[in-house]
């Protein structure tokens, strides 16, 4: 392994590490949404997987294109900057509809009662009566939750698909092409797998906390809360760069 190729393995194996763990975008969304939806430590760790090969995998693709028709460094980059910025926006999307959906999920879990008169004979004066019910039936739950089940991994898909490792394609991909295809792969290689490892990690350390801690007095407020999470998250990405 030459000079070269060692520095750029290095370099990929400590961008993928530290440019994953100050992005809360590559673990926040799987750890609260694990949490607010209740998944097992190996769902949540499947979809983060995925998620992971989506990213990672888009940036690749581009860059192998990138590499095979002779592109400009700058002209990719530019692509991966709107792509990320589609991303944030994606995220800012889902982190609100998700908030919204789980504010009403507790406004039509809450118990509440109406007052109904019920008179016990024709010419007596009505008897008011109190109905404790809420406006989420147990047949109404199981839909919601089912449609959540099916959904969310999905959009966390498609915003990850989205969503560029930019530092992959000019830092590491187009220097490693400039001395063969073998040198390119190694590299793309390290950055995938240190990457892919690294969110694995955080995401497996902040669901064990998450289940450590007792939140058992806010859960009702999970869906919302992860809601929250993901907006704020997906509003630092946009405008302050994190």
């Amino acid at each position: 392994m030459s000079q070269e190729l060692k520095a750029l393995v290095l370099t990929a194996a400590s961008i993928g590490f530290f440019h994953t763990l100050l992005g809360p975008d590559h673990y926040l969304p799987f750890i609260v949404m694990s949490w607010a939806r209740k998944w097992s430590a190996a769902k949540t760790l499947l979809i983060t997987f995925v998620c992971a090969l989506g990213h990672i995998g888009s940036s690749v693709v581009l860059g192998l294109a990138g590499v095979a028709l002779g592109l400009a460094v700058k002209g990719l980059v530019g692509i991966e900057s709107v792509r990320g910025n589609l991303a944030a926006w994606l995220l800012i999307a889902f982190g609100l509809a998700y908030f919204i959906w789980g504010i009403r999920l507790v406004y039509r879990r809450k118990p509440h009662q109406h007052v109904h008169p019920h008179p016990h004979h024709a010419g007596e004066a009505a008897h008011p009566h109190l109905h404790p019910h809420t406006h989420l039936g147990e047949h109404a739950h199981v839909h919601d939750q089912e449609a959540g089940k099916t959904l969310t991994p999905w959009v966390l898909f498609v915003i990850f698909v989205f969503g560029p490792c930019e530092p992959l394609i000019p830092m590491l991909m187009y220097p490693a092409a400039k001395t063969g295809f073998a040198d390119l792969a190694i590299v793309t290689a390290v950055f995938g797998v240190v990457t892919t490892a690294t969110m694995l990690g955080v995401v497996a350390l902040g669901k064990a906390g998450v289940d450590f801690v007792p939140l058992t007095k806010i859960q009702r407020y999970s869906h919302a809360l992860a809601g929250a999470s993901i907006l704020l998250c997906g509003l630092a990405i946009q405008f302050l760069g994190l």
